[in-house]
């Protein structure tokens, strides 16, 4: 193969729904292009001076390109204040690579800037994940003195703005672009956003507040047409950022980081490995491809038990002041509604560190926690207990014993979780770990719970940690061991109850894929609106797996505190925090009302019935953002479940990705009929107002 050029074929979830071109459709170089690679799908040019242009392949049998962004020096030290770009490329090569993501292509390119430090940059392309490119990027001091390097930056491209917003009669233009970003927000933002001139987000990987940190190290911007993504590749969390801006011109992507370093002549600065990959529709794609590619290097999230898709009533309806006697009299209620978990929420604890029973609630301690165990399953019902580790309020035992658990900052001050105004524990502690597992032990042995919700936006990511007691060989062990701990957890768990279901609720962040190998099920968490719901869902899908155990979180909170269409729709599992017969609380009361009954009783047994959490999410079908009305996709036992969602919605929508025949199309929800389509041309007249759920049965 040619030096300079490179040409993969194959396909994957990245194609789109087009017909596929050929690789060597996309070969020819545009103007200032020295070094090609390129498939079915993406198209890198670098120039003369290492500058990198990224075009989006359509898919078209002619191999028509798109330019994505504008030639750009997309990696960049900061070297005694000055940013060092500009490297004159000496050498490239492309050649053939086999391993274990497969067979490829890879090309190698090194520079040199101002005789003073060489770059080399590999990228590949691989057949399982074409529209995808990983990249590894090194500096090498090659002067006679140290250089000193403040910054580093990675990825940084300009995608371009496509066209004008089309106008839709009375509507504002839609936005040029939609986005997800994985980082993780205090104010509990919406993962998925519209992106129009203004926009800017730092998405720093780090913590963004004392206790919320962490995420999924991807941003992806899309328009219209297709979209831009970038990330990393590294398994353990990376403390950086991937700053978003929009412009009138297009959007700024990087990667970046602060990094103070000196580098001794002759010595080599690596970066993570990272990734730029181009697509149609939505984000969905992105990350579905960087699940398996995490999941061949060995971060995945395990198999979720049959359990884990049964229906969920939590004992939070009740708060904190939760009596045993409060949930015993609602298990009848819960049991005759079709839920099979009851969970025993914050609040049956002494204090949050400690984990002894409440004197008050629990006098007999050990024997009433059993009683209680032991109600749920007279009533066919598993029992799941809450529980917060890594935090421990001041006047806590383990607090006062066990100070050297405790993770410090650089000025020896602890780090605060707001939420139970606790202290943070240090995760790469050996203490610490051996302290927890003893109380998984109990809680799984002794107490004899079937699952734990694992709660807290605290346990999204830590800080570094400073305590000279733990010896750590940098302050960042704390950030990287967080998934190892977790891990330890689940392990412990499942050791002893191989069918323990454990949840991780990460309150309001976006989850930080390293912590995915720790749980099998995943809510919401905390969604504050029913969109939150929606688009939790289908990232959590992507991130976890087309049938993840997703659950929508408590029903309560979504838009009217009753849409369970939102959790059923997008294959969630649903889940409901009533309180019944009676709620000791006037205000903010959760009491299940004749009325309210009659909607659970029928949501519940349309979940019950059909149990799309364990079908396939089809999430590639459709675009989040641009689509209109919303829509998502569950396919399963043949049948295709269609939910659209909209304020109000009147006209024709395409049923994609129904397997060639003809469909009698119904509305399951209030069982009325929409007649036949065939797959060949599947359009449906709608009108609706909210939402619509459909299924399409073979004929």
């Amino acid at each position: 193969m040619a030096a300079g050029t490179g040409v993969i074929t194959g396909t994957g979830l990245l194609s789109d729904r087009s017909s596929a071109a050929t690789g060597a459709a996309a070969t020819t170089a545009s103007a200032g292009a020295v070094a090609t690679l390129g498939d079915e799908r993406i198209w890198l040019e670098f120039d003369a001076h290492m500058r990198s242009r990224i075009w989006h392949v359509a898919g078209h049998r002619d191999g028509a390109k798109t330019a994505l962004t504008t030639w750009t020096a997309a990696d960049s030290l900061i070297c005694s204040g000055s940013r060092l770009d500009q490297f004159s490329l000496h050498d490239h090569a492309t050649g053939a690579i086999d391993g274990p993501l497969g067979r490829g292509t890879r090309l190698k390119m090194v520079g040199i800037a101002e005789s003073i430090v060489e770059k080399s940059v590999e990228v590949d392309l691989f057949e399982r994940y074409p529209g995808l490119a990983f990249l590894r990027v090194s500096y090498r001091n090659v002067a006679p003195a140290p250089i000193a390097v403040s910054r580093w930056t990675c990825a940084e491209h300009h995608l371009l703005k496509a066209g004008i917003p089309a106008e839709r009669g009375d509507a504002p233009a839609e936005p040029p672009f939609w986005s997800y970003c994985g980082s993780t927000h205090s104010d509990r933002r919406d993962w998925v956003q519209a992106v129009r001139p203004g926009f800017s987000q730092e998405n720093f990987m780090g913590m963004e507040a004392s206790d919320y940190g962490s995420g999924t190290p991807i941003v992806d911007v899309w328009r219209r047409d297709c979209g831009l993504a970038i990330g990393h590749l590294e398994l353990t969390p990376q403390i950086l950022s991937l700053p978003v801006k929009c412009t009138d011109t297009g959007v700024d992507l990087a990667i970046t980081s602060p990094l103070k370093r000196v580098l001794e002549p002759g010595e080599t600065l690596t970066l993570p490995e990272t990734f730029v990959a181009t697509h149609v529709g939505d984000y969905f794609r992105v990350l579905d491809a960087y699940r398996r590619i995490m999941s061949a290097r060995g971060v995945a999230s395990p198999p979720a038990p049959d359990a884990a898709y049964e229906a969920i009533w939590c004992a939070w309806g009740y708060e904190r002041d939760c009596t045993l006697k409060l949930i015993e009299d609602t298990l009848p209620k819960v049991r005759e509604l079709g839920l099979r978990w009851a969970v025993i929420d914050d609040g049956w604890q002494s204090n949050v560190g400690d984990w002894a029973l409440n004197s008050v609630k629990y006098p007999n301690g050990t024997t009433d926690m059993k009683r209680l165990v032991g109600a749920i399953r007279a009533h066919d019902l598993k029992p799941r207990l809450w529980w917060a580790p890594l935090t421990a309020v001041p006047g806590s035992d383990v607090v006062h014993d066990h100070t050297d658990m405790l993770l410090l900052d650089k000025e020896g001050a602890p780090q605060i979780v707001s939420w139970w105004n606790s202290l943070y524990l240090c995760p790469a502690y050996d203490k610490t770990v051996a302290y927890t597992l003893d109380l998984v032990r109990k809680f799984f042995g002794e107490w004899q719970f079937a699952g734990l919700k694992i709660d807290g936006q605290h346990l999204n990511g830590v800080a570094p940690c400073f305590n000279p007691l733990h010896r750590h060989a940098r302050p960042e062990e704390s950030v990287e061991k967080l998934q190892d701990f977790l891990l330890a957890i689940y392990q412990t768990a499942v050791k002893i109850n191989p069918d323990a279901v454990v949840e991780l609720c990460p309150c309001g962040t976006t989850y930080s894929y390293f912590n995915f190998r720790a749980f099998n099920q995943a809510p919401a968490s905390d969604p504050e609106s029913s969109w939150q719901v929606r688009h939790k869902g289908k990232t959590l899908k992507a991130l976890m797996g087309p049938s993840a155990a997703f659950a929508g979180d408590h029903v309560e909170l979504s838009d009217g505190g009753e849409d369970f269409a939102s959790t059923v729709g997008v294959g969630g599992i649903v889940s409901t925090k009533f309180t019944w017969p009676v709620d000791p609380k006037p205000k903010d009361s959760f009491l299940l009302t004749s009325a309210r009954e009659a909607m659970w009783r029928h949501w519940i047994a349309l979940y019950n019935e059909r149990r799309l959490a364990q079908g396939t999410y089809r999430g590639e079908l459709y675009d989040i953002g641009f689509d209109k009305p919303e829509t998502h996709v569950v396919e399963k036992s043949g049948r295709f479940y269609y939910a659209f969602y909209e304020r109000d919605f009147t006209g024709a929508v395409p049923l994609r990705g129904l397997a060639p025949g003809r469909y009698r199309v119904r509305d399951y929800v209030n069982a009325t009929e929409y007649g036949e389509v065939s797959a060949a041309d599947a359009r449906l007249k709608i009108a609706f107002r909210g939402s619509l759920l459909v299924e399409a049965i073979p004929v």
